[in-house]
């Protein structure tokens, strides 16, 4: 069971994900999450460095961002040293795939995508297809390859989105064809002499909660406003989303109180997370990783030892799951289950882990355990961590301010 709750207080939209009646994403205004990521801008070329092959780039931020050859480069063209390819005060068209990080800047390509409700168009890579991982039927994917070949793209290639699987082929074809006007009118923008740098932005929250957040499997949508909620039933059935007809209002204010969403932002603060066996888990992050320790606690287990402690891991990797989604941690994840001696636990143990991961929209790969049986996660970045929005890495609003008294 999926469930939204979307409040307007304070002049400020926010989203609440719960699966299973828990919270596992919060998504904010995205002009107080200061999500770049998508973002397209016409840059100027400040430096270019060969010994590291990459070139900073001002894009009207603080730190300029970080352009490495191979994001200049397709990918099926010959090499070619940065030197021969950007000269210093030229100006370029980038997109940024990374935010900035601390000291360092954001990372950016000029191999521009435009994202859809189902479909990714990627402008400048003729003839490409390619289908997300996430879709594993064979029968679907070659469905969705054929459909790609009748598209007539000209230039252009096509990524389809998880959400693709099971939609029409009219309804593809129409997704592609927004994509194609957004384009031509992103190109047109590109054309204009003007100081202007940001050129096109994916992060307004009605576009940003139906292509990621909202889809068939959702069950209910509460807003606390109801010309929101109307207008959002609007862009639902242009896209054709059955999520349209279960929206809800419910106007009668604290709608993140009277569900105890601040409090489990609160909760998400803190590096020691209650198991309901008694168990619990420490998350700290360090400079290079996020490191998640498993401990018995309380736990007083099962019959056996072996079944005590397959138990235990196996509810610590629920938690887990949603820990890192909802706290949008990303990088290298070093997990210390509690050892367990006979492969086929620690096998049942990883499956799970990797079946929860699907279901985070954010890649998220298990990539094994190290020799010393410790648990090897990566997960990519996108926008700012739980932390950074809530805990004073950034300035924050008056509500965040509230939650850390």
């Amino acid at each position: 069971m999926k469930e939204i709750l979307i409040t307007t207080e304070n002049n400020q939209i926010r989203a609440a994900v719960l699966e299973e009646g828990k919270l596992v994403e919060i998504l904010d205004d995205p002009v107080r999450e200061l999500r770049l990521a998508g973002n397209i801008y016409r840059g100027t070329v400040k430096n270019v460095v060969s010994g590291i092959q990459a070139a900073f780039i001002d894009i009207g931020l603080d730190k300029n961002a970080f352009l490495y050859v191979g994001d200049i480069i397709p990918p099926n063209a010959l090499p070619e040293p940065i030197e021969n390819v950007l000269k210093e005060g030229q100006e370029v068209i980038v997109q940024v795939t990374r935010e900035p990080i601390g000291s360092k800047g954001a990372r950016v390509t000029t191999q521009l995508s435009l994202p859809g409700r189902f479909l990714v168009l990627l402008p400048d890579n003729a003839g490409y297809l390619a289908i997300s991982q996430k879709i594993f039927s064979d029968e679907e994917r070659e469905r969705l390859l054929g459909v790609g070949k009748n598209i007539d793209l000209k230039d252009a290639g096509l990524i389809f989105r998880t959400l693709a699987e099971g939609i029409s082929e009219k309804d593809l074809i129409e997704d592609t064809e927004k994509l194609l006007d957004l384009y031509r009118d992103l190109k047109a923008r590109m054309g204009k002499r003007s100081k202007d740098r940001l050129l096109y932005s994916s992060s307004d929250p009605f576009s940003r909660l139906i292509r990621e957040t909202i889809d068939e499997d959702v069950t209910q949508i509460i807003i606390d406003n109801a010309e929101f909620a109307e207008i959002l039933r609007m862009r639902l059935r242009e896209v054709g989303c059955t999520a349209a007809g279960k929206i809800r209002t419910d106007a009668k204010g604290g709608l993140f109180e009277r569900h105890t969403i601040d409090d489990e932002i609160k909760r998400a603060m803190k590096p020691r997370v209650q198991l309901k066996s008694g168990g619990y888990l420490v998350i700290e992050k360090t400079e290079a990783m996020t490191v998640i320790d498993i401990n018995s606690g309380k736990y007083q287990g099962e019959r056996t030892l072996r079944q005590t402690l397959l138990n235990l891991n196996l509810e610590a990797a629920s938690e887990i799951a949603r820990q890192i989604r909802l706290r949008n941690v990303s990088g290298i994840i070093i997990i210390d289950f509690v050892d367990m001696e006979t492969d086929s636990d620690w096998d049942q143990l990883l499956s799970l882990l990797n079946q929860l991961f699907l279901k985070d929209k954010v890649r998220c790969q298990v990539m094994g355990r190290t020799k010393l049986g410790l648990v090897e996660v990566t997960r990519k970045k996108e926008g700012q961590t739980l932390a950074a929005r809530y805990g004073g890495e950034h300035p924050v609003d008056k509500i965040a301010g509230k939650m850390l008294k």
